[in-house]
């Protein structure tokens, strides 16, 4: 059992004397491409890593639903017949998203009877990394509730209680990526998603026998994706789209960006222009995989980050220092994943230079004067499971 895990159940014990129902855990995600395409409509490639939430539930006798977690110090407590007004009211702060899920899957299901549960969380995904420490805790309360209640959702169906969670009871307004990448992530594969359909296929990545690693460098910029940056490049997004005419970013070509030139101001243009060209970027990406492996995809990695940087602004120096960087330490290439404004930045790296690749940037952190990042390797894995 790993670390989280155990901790949860230990959690969970303090709780209560019932036995545990069961364990489950779910992971967080890297985007390997793909950034702020989804609420488009558009294309993502994320993958599941191996950290990972975990929640151990037990049954109540009462309808009270409470939830703990070892990163705060005092449980929550709703019962089920209050929860609407609950979530509605607002200012549950980190114990929105569990409950969140429970309000969400509760309206999500005809199926099952919800009973009063105790749910204790444990993680050991990276906070504010940009790795989606928020959809590893949905995605693992969905997958507990889901079995306990008897819901009957497949996998897509809890990875909309997760979304609605985020958007309604949390007030994040994202799209669905990091949810299905929890729900569906797969070993040495990345989730090729369409946002539009939710239709997804997995995409062998190949990174070991290619002899390539992705390291990650958490700048340690925290970043809060239902603050403003984010809802401003959403709102930039919806009024592109409404001045070219189509509901959805998503049906405007890199052909049709001269003509969006013409029609928009600057701003908005490049805003417009960075999710046209990433949508493109990430179906160029799933046809280098597929065609010629992962050494064919660090061009379009690199240029995903100068979008995100240039036209998207949501990049931060932190993260610019820590491509650059890696890129000058023989990255094949690198890119800031997440919602931007911090977090995480990525490199696609040969397993030999990782080392050096990482000192590197501790040494770039530290000249620059930044705190120091933390900097490790991920590797796709498994999605949202049943442990114990």
């Amino acid at each position: 059992m790993t670390a989280s895990l155990s901790a949860a159940s230990a959690l969970l014990a303090t709780l209560t004397d019932r036995a545990p129902e069961g364990v489950w855990s779910a992971p967080g995600r890297v985007n390997l491409i793909g950034e702020h395409t989804d609420y488009n409509e558009g294309f993502v490639l994320p993958f599941a890593i191996e950290h990972r939430t975990a929640a151990a539930l037990a049954v109540r006798d009462d309808d009270v639903i409470r939830v703990a977690s070892t990163f705060s110090d005092e449980p929550v407590e709703v019962a089920l017949s209050e929860l609407d007004a609950a979530i509605e009211a607002g200012g549950l702060d980190w114990a929105a998203y569990p409950l969140g899920v429970a309000w969400a899957l509760r309206a999500a299901s005809t199926e099952g009877i919800a009973r009063g549960v105790d749910i204790a969380i444990s993680s050991d995904v990276p906070v504010g990394a940009g790795l989606s420490s928020s959809a590893a805790i949905e995605s693992s309360v969905a997958s507990a509730l889901n079995d306990v209640w008897g819901a009957g959702l497949d996998r897509v169906a809890l990875a909309r209680v997760g979304r609605i969670a985020e958007n309604d009871a949390v007030g994040a307004p994202t799209g669905i990526m990091d949810q299905m990448a929890s729900m569906l992530g797969r070993p040495d594969a990345a989730t090729f998603l369409d946002c539009r359909t939710l239709e997804a296929d997995s995409v062998d990545l190949g990174f070991e026998a290619a002899g390539l690693a992705i390291l990650v460098v958490d700048t340690r910029v925290e970043h809060a994706h239902s603050s403003g940056g984010y809802r401003e490049r959403r709102a930039s997004c919806e009024a592109g789209a409404a001045a070219l005419g189509v509901t959805w970013l998503r049906d405007v070509s890199v052909a049709d960006l001269d003509r969006a030139r013409a029609t928009l101001d600057d701003e908005t243009f490049r805003r417009v222009r960075h999710i046209v060209t990433e949508n493109q970027r990430v179906l160029d990406t799933v046809a280098a995989l597929r065609a010629d492996g992962p050494t064919a995809i660090g061009e379009l990695l690199t240029a995903s980050h100068a979008s995100m940087r240039d036209d998207f602004e949501i990049s931060v120096p932190e993260l610019d220092l820590a491509v650059d960087t890696a890129l000058e330490a023989g990255a094949v290439g690198a890119r800031m994943t997440g919602g931007g404004f911090g977090g995480s930045a990525i490199a696609l790296l040969p397993q030999e230079k990782i080392a050096d690749a990482a000192a590197a940037v501790e040494r770039a952190f530290a000249a620059a004067g930044y705190t120091a990042p933390h900097i490790f390797t991920v590797a796709a894995s498994e999605g949202a499971r049943r442990d114990a």
